[in-house]
């Protein structure tokens, strides 16, 4: 059997925890006075923590400096962790699971390719930590999606080329890295936004093991 990397984002892919990201940057967004909705919330997806709070700071078209910025990031992250505290398997998006169980079941290789610095205690918290065989967070890598580095060292951990590579992703800066990296790209979410992918579904309960199938052939 051909082995193939299968590579996935994490935060509105695996778990349904963006939520918590937008509530922690909308709390910060309301103390400078910027209107942050769901809508601009699109533009974060996908992007370092560094990149979103210049973009919620062009929003409001605010000027600061580094030390205010540092601040904020870091106020952030504690707000976004504090969210983080209960979850549980019950944070795991619906489809998920029996996609993850049937690679397991025909010896695929499995890795997490995601731009969060807390990825590891969120894959340990809702209990899918054993499925992954490569982990690649935000720690790992200095380049941001839609530059491909996050799936390339995955891929290479797998012992996998590129063009082996299927990367399951719901942002447009991550498809486009998965495009770029020269991979198999699937967005999860909305056809209009993601239409750069190679294929779109609307979540993993549309996607077949028969799908998976094929592409593993």
């Amino acid at each position: 059997m051909i082995k193939k990397a299968f590579i996935f984002d994490l935060d509105g892919v695996i778990v349904d925890t963006a939520k918590y990201h937008y509530l922690a940057w909308k709390k910060i967004a309301e103390e400078l006075n910027i209107d942050f909705t769901l809508e601009h919330n699109e533009l974060l997806k996908g992007v370092s923590r560094v990149r979103s709070l210049d973009i919620i700071l062009e929003l409001g078209q605010i000027e600061a400096s580094q030390e205010d910025k540092n601040k904020w990031l870091f106020q952030k992250n504690e707000d976004y962790l504090s969210y983080l505290v209960d979850i549980d398997q019950s944070e795991i998006l619906p489809g998920v699971l029996p996609i993850l169980k049937y690679l397991k079941e025909q010896n695929q290789a499995i890795a997490l390719g995601s731009a969060s610095k807390n990825a590891r205690p969120i894959l340990e918290k809702t209990g899918i930590m054993p499925y992954f065989d490569a982990i690649v967070d935000g720690n790992d890598v200095s380049n941001a999606k839609p530059d491909p580095e996050v799936f390339l060292i995955a891929a290479q951990l797998l012992g996998v080329l590129p063009e082996d590579a299927i990367v399951f992703e719901d942002s447009v800066a991550g498809v486009q890295a998965a495009n770029i990296g020269k991979m198999t790209s699937i967005g999860i979410g909305e056809e209009a936004i993601l239409y750069q992918a190679k294929y779109i579904f609307k979540d993993f309960t549309h996607i077949e093991t028969s799908f998976i199938a094929s592409l593993i052939k």
